[in-house]
């Protein structure tokens, strides 16, 4: 069964927050953005694999693997891209609207790679 209604294929900042976090979360955040960025601020408890390397063949983490999927980068286009990507591949996934963007102007944290407090490149 799908987690997420038949034919959404975008969600809110609050909506990827509620369905990604705590320890029984029904979905997985992941990270679409490059190296760098996600160096610089992410959400914390977030997968990362940029798209340029699941547009490479590159297999999702083990933790993503048959899991629904809330795909984040820092505005929303790359996302998009990655969700029609993973969805041809069969995978369960919607993007955030508006990204890491909208993400950290909610309030949300934002942790750089050694789990400071980030920001949004």
């Amino acid at each position: 069964m799908a987690a997420f209604r038949r034919g959404e294929d975008r969600v809110t900042v609050d909506e990827a927050l509620r369905c990604t976090g705590g320890d029984d979360a029904r979905a997985v955040l992941l990270d679409v953005r490059e190296q760098p960025e996600w160096n610089a601020g992410h959400a914390p408890g977030a997968l990362h694999v940029p798209l340029s390397r699941l547009i490479a063949g590159a297999a999702l983490p083990a933790p993503a693997r048959g899991r629904p999927l809330v795909v984040m980068c820092r505005s929303g286009r790359r996302s998009q891209q990655a969700v029609a990507l993973l969805t041809a591949r069969g995978a369960d996934a919607v993007d955030v609207e508006g990204g890491m963007q909208v993400w950290a102007a909610s309030g949300h944290p934002v942790v750089d790679e050694h789990g400071n407090s980030g920001s949004i490149a």
